[in-house]
Formats: structure tokens, C-alpha cells, sequence
């Protein structure tokens, strides 16, 4: 009796170390998902800011022409931003096809890539 017993406290304890190793392997997982979705979120915001800089220098060329054009810096300056605002107004309009369906996909797809490559070696 006293051998069940025994062996009942050994797998107990063989359950409760392979529920831990379960728990600590969720948890890396889990940690390893979110610092790849951070990592593309910091290397978007880099990629970003360059890229503002980028629009802002040709913009600020772009009004001096208009401005060489018209005769007057304002007037320059006035059509760069009605090409903004015409921009900005068109992105609004169709800002769930070109802002929030991609972004949602490409968290989606970063989140899920892993267990897609696992699906595909099974």
C-alpha cells in the first residue's frame, strides 16, 4: 500500500513539474510574440521618423518653387498645405482600407507567424 502511495506522490509530482515547464513555456512564448510585435513597432517608428523629415525637407522645397512660381512665399507655402489637406482629407475618407486593415494584418501576421511555420514542418 505504502508503494501506491509513493508512486501516486511521485507522478503527482512529475504532474506538477510538467504543468510548470507547460506554464514557463507559455510564458516565453507569449514574451517572445510581444517583443517581436514591439520590435516592429520601434522599427516602424524609425523608419517613420526618417521618413517625416524626408516629407517635411521636400515640402518646405516644394513651397519654395511654388513660391519662386507665384511670386509670393505665402502663396508657396498656401498650396503645399491645400495639397496636404487634400491628402489628409482623402486618407480619412479611406482610412479603414489603408490605415486600419494593414496595420490589424500585419500585427495578426506577426503574431501568428510562428505557429504557421510549426504547422508547416508537422
Amino acid at each position: 500500500m505504502e508503494k501506491t502511495f509513493a508512486k501516486v506522490e511521485e507522478m503527482a509530482e512529475h504532474v506538477k513539474e510538467y504543468v510548470n515547464n507547460h506554464i514557463a513555456s507559455a510564458k516565453l512564448g507569449v514574451a517572445d510574440k510581444i517583443s517581436g510585435v514591439l520590435a516592429n513597432i520601434i522599427a516602424m517608428a524609425v523608419a517613420l521618423m526618417v521618413f517625416v523629415f524626408f516629407i517635411v525637407f521636400t515640402s518646405i522645397a516644394l513651397a519654395f518653387v511654388f513660391a519662386k512660381l507665384t511670386g509670393e512665399y505665402y502663396w508657396g507655402f498656401l498650396i503645399v498645405a491645400g495639397i496636404y489637406l487634400l491628402i489628409g482629407l482623402l486618407v480619412w475618407t479611406m482610412r479603414e482600407k489603408l490605415l486600419r486593415l494593414p496595420i490589424m494584418n500585419a500585427i495578426l501576421q506577426q503574431l501568428f507567424k510562428e505557429e504557421e511555420d510549426d504547422d508547416e514542418k508537422i
